[in-house]
């Protein structure tokens, strides 16, 4: 967690001029997600393999081409579940983690959705056009230009609470795609919603951290923070019940409330006008 906390900040090095906007996905790719949806849902599956060894991922997953209306994408398709290389995994939480970033208008993790491949059920994600991964965007010292440099440190506070909300313990800088125009998109979900003690009693990014030079969660869209405060029980069975067991779901909660008192706590230490945008 440290690694990719260090490895966002360096890359971004000074924040400049505000900006409102804190999606990662553009516009346009917002209004074409319902369409991406329905595309991976009824796709022509041309194409099957499995490029990544175990070293590069556990889980093994199918990098699908798909093809329909004379449109070509690919995706990638995963059916893990249960204990491997001592992690908990599972394909449904893939899928939880994309409508939970739809719901809060978080919109940084790629259309995914449940689909039957060799037989078995999975979770579907479109294939992102990145440039790099953070990691080689930071071995290959690629600077983040000055005009995005906000943008993207907010896509790192951001990340940040996200992974709190949901308990990701395995975010690294593998899997933060990063786009020609310096975007940051989240993937991999599958070692996500953990419900033991250790996860529901504190959070995983800066329980501790509050103070005005923190770079944890520094800043964060009050319209988010207000999405947050309305996620209930009731909206989280809606959202994400095909794939949350009602532990996950009341897990999620109790981080939500541990996520709401940091937020309102640093907004007392910083300012609500800093701490909030």
């Amino acid at each position: 967690m440290k690694k990719i906390m260090r490895g966002l900040a360096v890359a971004a090095a000074v924040v400049c001029l505000l900006q409102t906007s804190w999606a990662q996905f553009t516009e346009d790719e917002l209004t074409q997600r319902d369409h991406w949806e329905g595309f991976l849902n009824t796709a022509k599956i041309i194409k099957a393999e499995q490029p990544w060894g175990e070293k590069e991922a556990v889980t093994r997953p199918w990098k699908l081409t798909l093809q329909k209306d004379g449109i070509t994408r690919y995706a990638v398709w995963k059916d893990c579940e249960g204990n491997m290389k001592g992690y908990s995994e599972n394909w449904r939480w893939e899928i939880a983690a994309y409508r939970l970033d739809k719901e809060l208008g978080l919109n940084m993790v790629p259309p995914t959705v449940e689909r039957e491949f060799k037989g078995q059920l999975g979770s579907l994600q479109l294939w992102v056009e990145s440039e790099w991964s953070l990691k080689k965007k930071i071995q290959k010292k690629i600077p983040t230009p000055i005009d995005k440099t906000d943008a993207w440190l907010r896509a790192a506070w951001l990340q940040q609470a996200f992974d709190n909300l949901i308990a990701n313990e395995d975010r690294h800088m593998g899997n933060v795609l990063v786009t020609k125009d310096h975007r940051a998109i989240l993937i991999d979900h599958s070692r996500t919603f953990r419900t033991s003690e250790q996860f529901t009693n504190q959070l995983l990014y800066g329980q501790k951290d509050r103070d005005e030079s923190s770079m944890i969660m520094h800043e964060l869209p009050r319209a988010f923070v207000e999405s947050l405060r309305a996620l209930d029980s009731v909206t989280l069975h809606e959202v994400a019940g095909n794939y949350l067991t009602d532990i996950e779901i009341d897990s999620v909660l109790k981080r939500r409330e541990l996520l709401l008192d940091w937020i309102d706590t640093h907004a007392q230490v910083l300012g609500k006008n800093q701490a909030l945008y």
